[in-house]
């Protein structure tokens, strides 16, 4: 079989099996509900990849720590990324200074990479240059970008909403991303707690 079209094939395969493991992950105790501005967004949350960041993730929720947190820094064409808790929060003003590096009182988390591809929709965590620094920011991929495959930890996956997602403000390419007046997260939740 030639390069590419192995290529092709093996992406195919990976594709299909995020699909299946984010459908198997979709009962309610690990789907996460994000209402934006426009609507809802359900993410498949995936803790047979990453059960630690799962987990913390879901206990923020439960928190009410995401709530009317900012996407800080939005890329067309490749991430949203949102979840600075402790400097995204839109009830004491936006400091665009500070946003995006902040996080919870949890502290840091190790590394959870996986193999599975960072395509559309594949939500995953957010780091510095360690490996085992993401806390509770999280990106959700508006594109593929093979590049950040193992480099970061894939949470999850949006199942239901991405066209919310796609109308989030887009930030400055020349800023790197940074959106002056952003979107926020206005609730975050987990489905098992609406039952």
């Amino acid at each position: 079989m030639h390069r590419p079209k192995l290529l092709a094939a093996l992406a195919l395969v990976a594709g299909l099996v995020l699909s299946a493991g984010a459908a198997a992950a979709a009962e309610p105790e690990n789907t996460l509900v994000i209402t934006l501005p426009s609507g809802e967004v359900e993410v498949a949350l995936r803790p047979d990849l990453a059960p630690r960041h799962v987990a913390q993730i879901k206990a923020l929720a439960r928190e009410g720590a995401y709530d009317n947190v900012a996407f800080h820094r939005v890329i067309g064409g490749f991430m949203a990324q949102t979840g600075d808790v402790a400097f995204g929060d839109m009830q004491d003003g936006f400091d665009a200074a500070r946003v995006g590096t902040g996080g919870s009182q949890r502290g840091s988390l190790p590394a959870e990479f996986s193999d599975v591809p960072f395509t559309r929709g594949v939500v995953g965590m957010a780091r510095s240059q360690s490996p085992d620094s993401a806390n509770s920011q999280f990106f959700i991929m508006l594109a593929p970008a093979r590049h950040l495959d193992g480099q970061y930890t894939v949470v999850g996956e949006v199942v239901a909403g991405m066209e919310h997602v796609d109308r989030i403000a887009k930030g400055d390419a020349a800023r790197n991303g940074i959106v002056a007046e952003p979107d926020r997260m206005l609730d975050v939740r987990v489905a098992a707690d609406d039952q």
